[in-house]
Formats: C-alpha cells, sequence, structure tokens
C-alpha cells in the first residue's frame, strides 16, 4: 500500500512539475470604458491571449482612465488596450512597455477640426481659441484642439458626438474630433463642415496598442506578443504587428505644444 501510495506521489509531483509557473498567476488587461459597450470583444481578445500563450489573462473595462494608471504604478502585472492619449502617458511616466498594435487602415489618426457651414476656420481658431470643444482624453480631441490653440480650447466634453452637438448649439465656436469619427458621422451634422489644421491633423497618432507594464517579466511579455500575433481575428484586425515605441512622439508632441504635462494630467 506504502508502495502504491510513493508511485502516484512521484506521479503527481512529475505532473505539477510539467506545468509552467505562469498558469498560476493572472494578469489583469484593462480597456477604457468606453468598451463598457462591448465586453463580449474583450473577454473574446483576453481568451485568446490566454489560450494561445499559457497565461491566465482577465479583462478589466476601467471605470476610469486614472484607475489605469493606477494599475500601471503598482507592483502588479497589467496589460492594457488603448489609444494614444493613455500610452503617451504611460510611456512619459515610464510605466509600461508597448506590446503589439492591432492594424485595420485606421491605427494612425488625427483631430481635425468641424465648424459650422460658411464660416471660416482660420479665423475661428485665430480668434475664438477659447471657445473650441474637445473630448477630454483624447488625442483627436483636447490634444489636438489645444495644440492647435497654444493650450487655450476650454470647452471640454465628454465624446466627439458631443463636440459637434456643443457646436451646433451654439456652445462653441467650433471643435476637434477623430478624423474617422468625423468620416462615418459627418452626415449627421449637415450643418457642419471639416478643416485639417496644418502641423496637427496629421495621421500620426496611434491607436488599439497594447501594452504591458513594467512589473511584468520579459519571457511573459514575449509570449503575450506571440499569442496577439496569432489572434487577428479575435482582435478584428487585418494584422497584429509589434509596436514600435517612437509612433507615440507625434501624440507628446501635440501634448507639449498644447501645454498638456503628461506627468501631471488627471481626469
Amino acid at each position: 500500500m506504502k508502495a502504491l501510495v510513493l508511485k502516484y506521489s512521484i506521479i503527481l509531483i512529475f505532473i505539477f512539475s510539467c506545468i509552467p509557473t505562469v498558469y498560476a498567476q493572472t494578469i489583469k488587461c484593462w480597456f477604457p470604458p468606453s468598451w463598457r459597450s462591448k465586453p463580449a470583444v474583450a473577454k473574446k481578445i483576453t481568451t485568446a491571449l490566454s489560450q494561445k500563450s499559457g497565461i491566465n489573462i482577465q479583462p478589466r473595462i476601467a471605470r476610469s482612465y486614472p484607475q489605469i494608471l493606477k494599475a500601471f504604478d503598482s507592483a502588479d502585472m497589467n496589460l492594457v488596450y488603448v489609444g494614444s492619449f493613455v500610452q503617451a502617458i504611460i510611456n512619459a511616466r515610464n510605466l509600461g512597455i508597448p506590446l503589439v498594435q492591432s492594424l485595420n487602415d485606421k491605427e494612425l489618426y488625427s483631430g481635425v477640426l468641424v465648424y459650422p457651414k460658411g464660416e471660416d476656420p482660420k479665423q475661428i481658431l485665430d480668434q475664438f481659441p477659447a471657445k473650441i470643444a474637445y473630448a477630454k482624453g483624447a488625442s483627436s480631441g483636447e490634444s489636438s484642439a489645444k495644440a492647435a490653440t497654444a493650450g487655450k480650447a476650454k470647452i471640454q466634453t465628454t465624446s466627439h458626438s458631443a463636440t459637434s452637438r456643443a457646436i451646433v448649439a451654439g456652445k462653441a465656436k467650433a471643435g476637434v474630433v477623430k478624423n474617422w469619427w468625423w468620416q462615418s458621422n459627418s452626415s449627421k451634422f449637415p450643418q457642419l463642415a471639416m478643416y485639417k489644421i496644418p502641423g496637427v491633423s496629421l495621421e500620426k497618432n496611434p491607436d488599439n496598442v497594447l501594452t504591458a507594464s513594467k512589473a511584468v517579466p520579459a519571457n511573459i511579455r514575449n509570449k503575450i506578443i506571440a499569442a496577439a500575433k496569432e489572434s487577428k481575428d479575435d482582435f478584428g484586425a487585418k494584422e497584429i504587428a509589434t509596436f514600435d515605441p517612437s509612433l507615440l512622439q507625434f501624440s507628446l508632441q501635440l501634448m507639449e505644444k498644447g501645454k498638456i504635462d503628461p506627468q501631471t494630467y488627471n481626469w
């Protein structure tokens, strides 16, 4: 009997010794608050990453962006899948390491000015910089609007749609919205026209970037990168590519022009 118990004990020890230690670890993958409308997509992405990396990756839709930054500033392992504004702050504060980007032909975007048809957009920017509306916490909103007005734009909104409604209602002289958003939604605002702001409305802000916090070791980062590249369909992408951190420089430059300090910025 003792020999049988010993035999099974040896077998169990062998089995458990073959299981990678990462299986016992859980990594949270954060998604922005706007993803409250698509939790199934977040789950699909993290399930694919978990299955293909052998790491337990759990989706978390943030209540706010500060919640993501707080997690990244901890000793816990975290991931985040988000656009350039938050990525620029993470980069500036040295809180994370970008891994990959989802490519879908709209992975780089810009902020463009929308204004009442028949008016002069250059004149609006020159004479009414404080009356420019923008979505707070967005490269295509706040950063671009403030870069175009030397930090003087003041009308904060919760979304590009809210920015456009503020112009129609006369609460703002003009506003800055994401170029791809405007391309899909311009028909909803026939009263407005679009203007590309020189030096600002350049498609250089990276979207949909997966970044790991500094607490995630290199061997685990590499497994996640490999898993992501095998999961383009789960991300809804044409391709998943290794991300070049230098692509965040334009977003950081917009912040600098707009007098936004990524070290101290808060929502």
